[in-house]
């Protein structure tokens, strides 16, 4: 069942947020470089529920070129991890949002090309549209919450260069691998009221680059 784009929609997930307790690192981690990402909830293409929004990078990027990826990117001296996804979102995609509309932060997640992501849950309140900027998007996508909360929409498999458990994330016949995977997979999970952790799910090979 859809869960309708309105307030209670936002006070629940608001809820949800801010009964979730971020992970603590157990070891001391290697120096990354600290970027963020949105998890930017708006309407879904039929306007009948919640989504979030989800691009397929520009192809003459430098790095993970013509990937899916959430909008987001490396943090700017001084800039905190909320910051760093609100302007990455207005950069991005043309959406402007407000500290006002963080609901809250997901657990940071060490990729093996050397960064700590930050997923930073975001309602975009406002119904302007999405203007993506062609030098960094390809395409833009609105992907309905109850996708995601489909038993079927998350498996795991192995590859022989790692003893982690690589997630995919199923999405129109393809598959979207993490980090992107990974950071859905645990705002899924905190959907369900779980506390899941994801910092240990594997990436496949062509993203560890």
């Amino acid at each position: 069942m859809a869960r309708a784009f309105d307030d209670t929609t936002r006070r629940n997930i608001a809820e949800l947020c801010n009964a979730f307790v971020r992970e603590d690192p157990r070891e001391p981690m290697p120096v990354l470089k600290r970027a963020a990402v949105a998890i930017a909830l708006t309407e879904d293409e039929a306007g009948e529920g919640t989504a979030f929004l989800l691009t397929r990078r520009a192809a003459s990027l430098r790095a993970h070129r013509a990937q899916w990826a959430l909008p987001g990117g490396r943090c700017d001296a001084g800039e905190t991890q909320a910051e760093a996804a609100l302007r990455e979102l207005h950069e991005e995609l043309g959406l402007r949002a407000e500290a006002c509309d963080v609901l809250g932060m997901l657990d940071d997640y060490p990729t093996r090309s050397g960064y700590l992501i930050t997923p930073v849950v975001v309602w975009l309140s406002s119904r302007a549209p999405v203007v993506p900027n062609p030098d960094e998007v390809a395409s833009v996508h609105r992907i309905a919450l109850d996708h995601v909360e489909a038993e079927d929409a998350f498996s795991f498999t192995t590859i022989p260069e790692s003893a982690r458990r690589v997630i995919r994330f199923r999405l129109a016949g393809q598959h979207i691998h993490a980090p992107t995977a990974a950071l859905i997979y645990q705002f899924r999970e905190m959907l369900a009221g779980r506390d899941t952790r994801v910092a240990e799910l594997e990436q496949p090979v062509f993203a560890w680059k």
